[in-house]
């Protein structure tokens, strides 16, 4: 029997390829999934905390607020695509005496139902083994001002429930006229109550 020269070049063509195809569908099965180097983890507010310190007379007050929550998208390849933003609600400010909460929530302060909220977004996060550094905008009674937060990168840990969880500690200072809480009266030379506001978060946050 005759066979075909076109048979022929069907067979060894089909015979080259096979291999060529097996070797294709084997690279694409080889190839690893992607997995974003960004992760979203939301405060855990009941395991953080969001206090401040100011001057009064020559001692100092101390407090925090309550009620806030914010989002933490930290990059673990590049940490500058990283991101904080958190809004506090003022009328939850506790220094842990009524009446001067009661009056820290008027207009001569807070002036919380003008203001219900403050805000913080950042604009900027570097980080240098534990060292960090998140700049970001803070509004208060309406008026945005620049800030820079430094403190320490806690590390990022699996939580008892499943979850993973990340942790840091940053504090700042802010001059509070520079937010239009310009209450004060007179003591001396240097005023019943400090401009000077000194800031300390410390939050630890759940992975979404």
């Amino acid at each position: 029997m005759r066979i075909s020269p076109l048979f022929v070049a069907a067979l060894a063509l089909s015979l080259s390829s096979a291999p060529l195809v097996a070797q294709q569908t084997a690279g694409t099965k080889a190839i690893p999934a992607v997995t974003p180097a960004a992760t979203t983890y939301v405060i855990d507010t009941v395991h953080s905390e969001l206090s401040f310190r100011i001057r009064h007379l020559l001692g100092r007050v101390a407090g925090n607020f309550g009620d806030w929550e914010g989002t933490i998208v930290m990059d673990s390849v590049n940490p500058a695509n990283s991101s904080v933003n958190v809004t506090i609600r003022t009328a939850s400010i506790d220094t842990r005496v009524p009446a001067r909460d009661a009056h820290l929530r008027t207009n001569d302060f807070f002036a919380v139902d003008s203001f219900p909220t403050m805000t913080f977004k950042s604009t900027s996060v570097s980080r240098e083994g534990r060292h960090l550094r998140i700049a970001g905008d803070l509004t208060i009674r309406g008026r945005t001002k620049p800030v820079v937060l430094s403190g320490t990168y806690e590390g990022r840990f699996p939580d008892p429930w499943g979850k993973m969880r990340t942790a840091f500690i940053a504090s700042t200072t802010i001059n509070r006229q520079d937010f239009g809480v310009a209450f004060n009266g007179p003591f001396l030379d240097i005023g019943q109550i400090g401009d000077e506001v000194w800031i300390e978060i410390a939050v630890e946050a759940v992975q979404l």
